[in-house]
């Protein structure tokens, strides 16, 4: 058997109306790549830790290291990641930068997912 036809699905449809509606709802393989890339910003337990915090209060790049136990190169390594993923943002005032959430649906996405680890 080739190695194409080995990837086919051998089952037939057995709602089509169902398929139809899904596939008409389907977001774009762009979306479903983008979201993917945001839930891989909070595969990783530092990330997770910083937004967590940053939920709670805006804070800098020194509270932050001392909060979590990290150097300030390891905190600002890791905001990074997250500045460019849309997730936090910043403001200079000063010599200090201090970091917040780039909006509440981060502070949403958190809840929800206390809330389901929690049940």
């Amino acid at each position: 058997m080739a190695k194409k036809e080995q990837s086919l699905c051998d089952c037939h449809a057995i709602h089509d109306e169902v398929i139809e509606r899904v596939r008409n709802g389907m977001p774009e393989n762009k979306d479903f790549y983008d979201l993917a890339n945001l839930y891989k910003m909070f595969a990783d337990n530092t990330r997770v830790r910083i937004l967590w915090a940053l939920s709670r209060e805006e804070m800098c790049v020194c509270d932050l290291a001392v909060l979590l136990g990290m150097t300030k190169s390891a905190i600002s390594h890791q905001l990074k990641s997250l500045r460019l993923s849309n997730l936090v943002k910043y403001d200079k005032q000063g010599k200090i930068v201090y970091y917040s959430l780039a909006d509440d649906h981060i502070k949403d996405i958190f809840e929800k997912g206390f809330e389901h680890i929690h049940e």
